[in-house]
């Protein structure tokens, strides 16, 4: 009964104008007076923000801050894949024809997760990683590889959670919220970096306008709010590093596995 409770308040609390409502009270003069509230009760570390708490103007500008310089180290080995994000490893493994198994009890279709995009072919039998930001993480995107901006695809869709609990008990949520994809030609093959939208987050955002061409360790994209960001890798292109697992915590720039160039 309590499950089936919080499963309807879940749905009824994942609707885009309540999203809406969220950001716009986020980037209002009055979320001003919570950023000091926020940062405490999630144990954010403020010493490493750019800026002074006082210096923010809105809750949201304090939410998708940038970090002051050498705050992260971008791996620079030449075939590293670089984490793009401070993440909770939620989910990673081998694609099975196309379906990533076991995310949280479900399985995930890639044609689905790319919205029948042509390119899901090219991962059928790759590699994924499912990388979730908590309140508390630094929420900018930044590159994992350097190399060529194939394309940059938008697909509408819901705001349903994506913790643990949304994971677990609301059907195939990375598959069915917004998401924001970019493709990455880099000189082994491969990588889509998907930014998928969760419940309060009232957008996903490119950090400026691409360049054709990217450098690993570069801004990418930010969160207003927490959220996902998936890694596909096509076939025969990747090596994960040994020591990762469901439920390791990666630092922006830290080294996920090697690419196979």
């Amino acid at each position: 009964m309590t499950k089936w409770l919080l499963r309807a308040m879940t749905e009824l609390s994942s609707r885009k104008w309540i999203s809406r409502l969220t950001g716009k009270f986020a980037q209002s003069a009055a979320s001003r007076l919570m950023i000091p509230r926020f940062a405490k009760l999630y144990g954010i570390a403020v010493e490493e923000a750019e800026k002074e708490l006082r210096e923010y103007r809105t809750l949201n500008d304090f939410f998708t801050r940038r970090l002051k310089p050498g705050m992260r180290t971008i791996d620079s080995g030449p075939t590293t894949l670089a984490s793009p994000v401070d993440a909770l490893i939620t989910g990673l493994g081998p694609i099975n024809a196309g379906t990533m198994m076991n995310i949280k009890g479900q399985d995930y279709n890639v044609d689905e997760l790319l919205d029948g995009s042509p390119r899901a072919k090219s991962y059928y039998h790759g590699y994924y990683m499912v990388l979730y930001l908590s309140p508390t993480d630094y929420h900018r995107i930044h590159v994992p590889v350097s190399g060529a901006v194939t394309e940059n695809v938008h697909i509408p869709g819901k705001v349903y959670p994506v913790n643990d609990f949304g994971l677990k008990h609301m059907k195939r949520v990375l598959s069915r919220n917004e998401r924001l994809i970019t493709y990455i030609r880099h000189e082994g093959g491969e990588a889509a970096v998907i930014k998928v939208g969760a419940m309060n987050v009232s957008s996903i955002k490119y950090a400026a306008p691409l360049p054709k061409t990217v450098v690993k360790g570069d801004e990418l994209a930010y969160f207003e709010f927490g959220s996902t960001v998936v890694l596909l890798l096509e076939e025969d292109t990747f090596t994960p590093r040994p020591d990762l697992k469901l439920g390791t915590k990666v630092r922006m720039g830290e080294s996920l596995g090697e690419l196979r160039l």
